[in-house]
């Protein structure tokens, strides 16, 4: 594909802000509801915040996905809540995979309908997947996600690999005291598998105050560690996520480190959100959201939806103000796909 993109003959700029950071994943949440109850997300399971929600419909996702494929975005990962939650997720994934301009589909997943699912969403067009795997532990893992089904994901991270995804990504959110002291366990995990393992320090949101009180522990601890053993840092993708990855010759696996209170975290942002209900959220931790949906009735509108993505860029914000205890306008993290 030329770069600028091509549309008909108009050269579509890619997507910029006012710090010259250019964007090209978008994360685009399908639905905010979720099956388990992890206690840094929905300690009290789903509760819906406003009555019965409509989530952006087939259509609606297209024309999402369209436009900002016309901007340069290249990656889409499709987040919830459980995205999987949703019937029609399978058509979701062909109708992103199926859109010009994206070569990248990926998904985040408690894994819960993995085993069952996988080779169907991988023939579909999924290309990548990020599956939360806190704790290796069967009764930590209860502990933490409120369900008693770390088995029944273990197999489904398995299943993918045998479907034929060429690695699978886990995500461990750090707790103290829960699996900060897991480290050995998870490399020895990933030492044979093309497992790319990311920590997560836990964030603080409007909700989780008292918990990120008790439980943060910062990934710089981590990183001390891994480099005393060898592992070396690698160079991170225009359109990868915020993980500081790192791999080792001995291990088959890598490590990521996702540390949104480290030094310069936002100065690479590269990615957009668009929550459940049609909303464009400049940073996870931020304002109200900018609404897209009255812009996607009809293909037609899909020059003024680009405008109005690019007209609110503008006003994004240089970084967060989490090392302000400000977690911004988020009540929790499914509430616009994490």
């Amino acid at each position: 594909m030329p770069w600028p993109p091509v549309f008909g003959k108009v050269f579509m700029l890619p997507l910029e802000d006012g710090f010259s950071r250019r964007f090209y994943y978008l994360r685009l949440s399908v639905t905010d509801v979720c099956n388990f109850r992890c206690t840094y997300c929905l300690p009290d399971g789903y509760r819906p915040s406003d009555g019965r929600k409509s989530f952006l419909s087939l259509d609606e996702i297209r024309r999402i996905v369209s436009g900002f494929a016309a901007m340069g975005t290249r990656k889409v990962r499709l987040t919830g809540g459980e995205p999987s939650l949703r019937r029609d997720f399978t058509r979701i994934i062909e109708t992103v995979a199926n859109t010009p301009g994206i070569d990248k589909v990926a998904m985040t997943t408690n894994g819960y309908r993995l085993k069952e699912r996988a080779g169907e969403w991988r023939a579909a067009g999924l290309t990548a997947l990020n599956v939360s795997v806190d704790s290796l532990d069967p009764r930590q893992f209860h502990q933490i996600t409120g369900e008693n089904k770390l088995e029944e994901v273990m197999a489904g991270i398995e299943a993918a690999l045998e479907a034929g995804f060429p690695s699978v990504k886990v995500n461990a959110v750090l707790l103290r005291g829960l699996n900060d002291h897991q480290l050995d366990a998870f490399l020895a995990w990933i030492r044979d598998k093309p497992i790319d393992l990311r920590f997560i320090e836990l964030m603080q949101t409007g909700e989780m105050d008292s918990l990120f009180r008790d439980r943060h522990v910062s990934g710089e601890q981590i990183k001390a560690r891994l480099l005393a053993q060898g592992w070396l840092t690698q160079l991170r993708g225009v359109d990868d996520g915020p993980a500081q990855v790192f791999q080792h010759p001995a291990s088959r696996g890598r490590i990521g480190l996702i540390m949104p209170y480290s030094k310069d975290f936002c100065a690479g942002c590269n990615r957009l959100r668009v929550s459940s209900v049609g909303k464009l959220h400049l940073c996870l931790f931020g304002e109200q959201g900018v609404a897209l949906r009255d812009l996607l009735a009809g293909d037609e509108q899909q020059d003024a939806l680009i405008e109005r993505i690019r007209t609110a860029l503008l006003g994004k914000a240089a970084t967060h103000h989490l090392h302000e205890g400000n977690a911004g306008m988020t009540p929790h993290l499914a509430s616009i796909g994490g």
